[in-house]
């Protein structure tokens, strides 16, 4: 891969994640204004809306810390690799670099 490349393929990607933050807040705001639906279906021109509500049980990991040993934890805790992208946009003081 050459510089030049890598340089256009790495702008690519910061402007994709500006476009997805972008939408993430465009669909916040849409979440936000049919919050007060109650559940069910709700008809658009082009789309259906279902909105169903349950339960969701989430265990208190602090909790559980503090009623089992370290050993215990730690022979029960798996360990997988993990690959991180993180793009950020360029300050002016390193756009000569």
């Amino acid at each position: 891969m050459t510089k030049s490349n890598l340089k256009q393929l790495i702008d690519a990607y910061g402007l994709l994640k500006a476009e997805l933050a972008e939408l993430n807040l465009k669909e916040k705001a849409l979440k936000e204004a049919l919050a007060d639906l109650s559940a069910g279906s709700y008809e658009g021109e082009q789309f259906r809306l279902s909105i169903a509500e349950s339960e969701r049980e989430t265990l208190d990991m602090a909790a559980v810390r503090e009623h089992l040993s370290r050993q215990f934890i730690a022979a029960h805790t798996n360990v997988t690799p993990v690959r991180t992208l993180r793009v950020v946009a360029r300050s002016g003081k390193h756009l000569a670099a």
